[in-house]
């Protein structure tokens, strides 16, 4: 569901742009958080993640994470949708969730004044969910009306048959949006389900950011989560091998232009070739207009209106993966000069300027990614999923900083074959 984010009129200097402790803080009852305390401004934001997530939707329901994260907000304990949103709204609070593959995560911002209030309001939220059948309808209207659209969106087209063919028989395969036939079967029952076996305190990470000291947030944390579950039930995804074949799939529509997706199976962000690899796809692709692909395929050539590339680390398999639009008639050709820029990295490697270029961008670029609280706390609990440690952000600058030119050549020689490029094209491409 789309609602308006309160807008807190609050701009003084990042904290980003400030020094950052991480604090571990367990409460009472064993729920454990890392807390950034900033008293500086009168804010809160905490962000929870539930490990699990659309990867565990039944094949028949997929789309239940979905949608039970959409109805989280929508009314919860004694309070209807209208009512629970209200309260949200006069006293200028932000909570909602959302779900992607592997996890289910929650977010929450108020102002210090009204703490206890809104750390309750999420409490109802995940405890005592109405699933009320107005807003069951509404909820299911609204995604059925996104799926029916991402059919005529060529980038979602290309995506969903990527991860199909790149996935086969594993539950990575289906997409978290769930399909129109299985989000019609979707009932109050399956969603009340949902939050019985999969939200609980064995699968869920915490982080929070802003006025609040170690003390008060302990016992908020057993308020908040006390009583969910202990363990959630033993459904397992099991490990992911992605398709190396290679090959095209076109898949044809008359759009005026052609939209392709293409990748390989990358890396985990725990491989010990994770910062080589990070440092060289900035190089090759996702540096935006300094990467290789862009200058030669699109500054060079004039051949695509865009193209990129991207690590894509999921908890059960890690991607290489990259897109490109360009007119039909370009679309070969393009695809052609990609594969070659693969073989040219790989061969070859970067040079010591872009090199160290690539790692004075990553360093120099990061505190501005964490603009807020709300970024910040996400932050923190995505550093807790990828099991970085509480001193990540003291040693995330000398990681990217000791990556050598060997260092690179050996990830791009173990990442960069263009023959297992899996490409899916929607258009009319010619030629292919």
């Amino acid at each position: 569901m789309t609602k308006k984010l309160p807008i807190f009129m609050i701009c003084l200097l990042p904290l980003a742009a400030q020094a950052m402790t991480v604090e571990r803080v367990v409460s009472p009852g064993g729920v454990e958080a890392w807390l950034v305390q900033d008293h500086a401004n009168p804010i809160i934001a905490m962000e929870v993640a539930f490990k699990g997530g659309a990867a565990l939707d039944p094949a028949n329901k997929s789309g239940l994470a979905e949608m039970t994260a959409s109805l989280l907000d929508e009314g919860a304990g004694p309070y209807d949708s209208q009512a629970f949103q209200q309260k949200l709204e006069d006293l200028v609070i932000t909570l909602h969730f959302d779900a992607g593959l592997d996890n289910l995560r929650g977010h929450l911002k108020t102002l210090t004044a009204n703490r206890d209030t809104a750390f309750d309001l999420f409490r109802l939220s995940l405890t005592q969910p109405r699933f009320d059948k107005e807003p069951i309808e509404r909820i299911r209207s609204q995604i059925m009306s996104n799926l029916m659209r991402e059919t005529q969106s060529p980038n979602a087209v290309a995506s969903r048959q990527w991860f199909k063919a790149m996935f086969a028989g594993h539950p990575y395969s289906r997409s978290p949006h769930g399909e129109i036939d299985t989000i019609k079967t979707i009932q109050k029952g399956d969603l009340r389900a949902y939050v019985r076996d999969q939200l609980a305190r064995d699968r869920l990470i915490v982080g929070v950011v802003g006025d609040i000291t170690p003390a008060e947030l302990g016992g908020l944390l057993d308020k908040t989560f006390g009583a969910l579950p202990a363990a959630g039930t033993a459904a397992i995804v099991p490990e992911a091998t992605p398709a190396t074949v290679g090959g095209v799939t076109v898949i044809d529509k008359a759009n005026p232009q052609a939209v392709g997706l293409f990748g390989a199976p990358g890396i985990k962000r725990k491989d010990s070739d994770w910062y080589p690899a990070y440092v060289m796809n900035y190089i090759l692709g996702g540096g935006g207009f300094s990467s290789r692909l862009t200058e030669e395929v699109r500054e060079k050539r004039g051949l695509a209106y865009s193209v990129y590339s991207y690590l894509t680390p999921l908890r059960h398999a890690g991607l290489i993966v990259g897109g490109v639009a360009t007119e039909n008639g370009r679309f070969a050709e393009s695809i052609d000069l990609i594969k070659a820029e693969f073989r040219r990295m790989r061969e070859q490697g970067p040079s010591e300027t872009e090199l160290a270029n690539a790692k004075t961008y990553l360093n120099g670029s990061f505190p501005l990614q964490l603009d807020s609280t709300e970024a910040i706390a996400a932050l923190l609990v995505q550093m807790r999923l990828d099991d970085l440690g509480i001193d990540f952000l003291d040693r995330r600058g000398a990681l990217i900083a000791a990556v050598s030119l060997d260092d690179v050549k050996r990830a791009a020689a173990r990442l960069l074959d263009p023959d297992a490029l899996s490409i899916v094209v929607v258009g009319r491409p010619a030629g292919m």
